[in-house]
């Protein structure tokens, strides 16, 4: 009975051995096709970097849609490490939007929305701790109301979004996302970042 007991011990070991060596070949096989479908390399296949895009109803090439009927989102993804990337929109009347920053793991790194910045309108430097250092000595009259974003990590995204509660608001949401930009910040040269 010892003898019984212990062989099928020693089978259940076995399988379970090599269904985890199963399991663990199939994941390995899977990565490179999961690992292309994250937020980063999405936003990355809209195009350019510090471009936004504007997002459909439906998902375009990239897989990337608007989840809400009654918020218009744009996406842009940007890349630090040559110097500090400034997000601005003017706002014409939207009734509300927000701001999302993003690392090139998706992770947040910054938030904001119309109640909370200067003026109602965004205006955001992204940069890295030496970049940031950098322009608050320098105190650039440009950045007076802008609002400094630190990211240790360079690359990565942002998500800006305006609200659409009624129909008659399309086209100023339309107008508020086309205008935005997202574009390195240059007020001198970049060899000193």
């Amino acid at each position: 009975m010892p003898r019984i007991f212990a062989l099928q011990v020693l089978f259940a070991v076995v399988t379970g051995l090599i269904g985890a060596a199963l399991l663990h070949l199939v994941i390995v096989l899977l990565l490179p096709d999961f690992s292309e479908r994250d937020a980063y390399t999405r936003v990355l296949a809209e195009g350019e970097i510090h471009r936004f895009y504007r997002l459909g109803e439906k998902p375009d090439r990239a897989g990337l849609s608007k989840d809400d009927p009654f918020v218009d989102a744009a996406v842009c993804a940007f890349d630090v490490s040559e110097g500090p990337v400034r997000l601005t929109a003017p706002n014409g009347g939207v009734p509300f939007w927000s701001l999302a920053v993003y690392d090139q793991s998706s992770n947040e790194v910054f938030s904001i929305n119309d109640r909370t910045s200067a003026g109602g309108m965004p205006d955001v430097v992204i940069a890295t701790p030496v970049q940031l250092t950098t322009l608050r000595k320098a105190q650039p009259q440009a950045l007076s109301q802008s609002i400094l974003v630190e990211t240790t990590q360079a690359e990565g995204y942002m998500v800006l979004r305006s609200l659409t509660p009624q129909p008659s608001f399309a086209d100023i949401a339309s107008q508020f996302l086309s205008q935005a930009t997202c574009t390195p910040f240059e007020w001198r040269t970049r060899s000193r970042f």
